[in-house]
């Protein structure tokens, strides 16, 4: 059985700078661990870290992300290192590196505040989604339940999904008329196991959507496309608002690339709740490679993506 998403980025800590995580088979993507459940990973030493050694800061929220997987991670143990690097009155900056058996695989650096007690000026931007996606779910009940949702359908036929095992773990609803055009994914997300989305799960959000290869690959070539790996390079998140206390069941995500090109993409993704507002905003860079690359045996101890 599968661990849930608590449990599959549950950290603990060694000492003041210290933490460790079990990353766990069933969250992976082949044989690597999905990088989103990662930065979900540093997410929630971020936490851990400004509520026990920080606490006096009183900095309780990640603002903002940015995370380079410099290695394959591998399922099993693996220790983080954060370092204070910055502490002040308004915000704080640490950097933390994720490590196994002696391979600094992640690194990244992580802001944090306290968005509860933030002020200053607010304009209205009038910003908005386009092309729109279509309107949301009139009840997340019945559309769980498989009900006759005029916009939204539940996707049933993930791609590889031995390979992408990851995929499992949620339960993505897309628009039943299809994409509001080639290159955009709209999407409604759950976890499968039911758990409520946290602050410390938008790492994972963020990174969980049906590949935007797959739905332009029809548009260019034919047949089917060959089962790609898609590593991320770098991942970065602005986060915009605090989920409620207990977690929220939906999420809803917009992905859209603007270059793919020589196997590298970019992908800009936009997380908004039920009520339309911005969670927030995440930005990554990833390379499009054969699945054989994921599964390719370690050289030297030291293997790059």
């Amino acid at each position: 059985m599968a661990p849930s998403f608590a449990e599959a980025t549950a950290v603990r800590p060694v000492d003041s700078h210290t933490y460790t995580v079990n990353l766990d088979s069933e969250w992976c993507v082949g044989s690597v661990p999905h990088g989103g459940v990662v930065t979900s990973v540093f997410l929630r030493v971020a936490a851990t870290h400004f509520r026990t050694t920080l606490a006096a800061q009183d900095q309780p929220h990640t603002v903002s992300l940015h995370i380079e997987f410099l290695r394959r991670t591998q399922e099993g143990a693996a220790t983080l290192v954060v370092r204070d690097v910055k502490l002040g009155r308004q915000t704080s900056t640490v950097h933390i590196s994720l490590s196994q058996e002696g391979r600094e695989e992640v690194v990244g650096y992580l802001t944090h505040s306290n968005i509860d007690a933030e002020t200053g000026i607010s304009l209205k931007t009038r910003w908005i989604l386009q092309p729109a996606p279509p309107p949301p779910p009139a009840d997340f009940t019945v559309l769980l339940a498989g009900g006759g949702d005029p916009n939204w359908t539940e996707q049933t036929d993930k791609p590889f999904p031995k390979f992408r095992k990851v995929s499992h773990r949620v339960r993505n609803f897309l628009p039943r008329a299809g994409q509001v055009m080639p290159g955009v994914v709209d999407q409604w997300l759950r976890l499968d196991s039911g758990e409520k989305f946290t602050d410390e799960s938008i790492g994972f959000v963020s990174d969980n959507f049906p590949s935007v290869v797959d739905g332009l690959w029809s548009t260019e070539q034919k047949g089917k496309p060959p089962p790609f790996w898609y590593p991320t390079v770098a991942l970065n998140l602005d986060i915009k608002k605090t989920l409620p206390l207990g977690g929220v069941e939906w999420l809803f995500l917009r992905v859209r690339p603007k270059t793919i090109n020589n196997g590298r993409m970019d992908l800009e993704v936009v997380i908004l709740d039920a009520a339309g507002e911005v969670v927030a905003l995440s930005y990554h860079v990833v390379l499009v490679v054969s699945a054989e690359r994921n599964l390719a045996a370690r050289r030297n101890g030291q293997t790059k993506i």
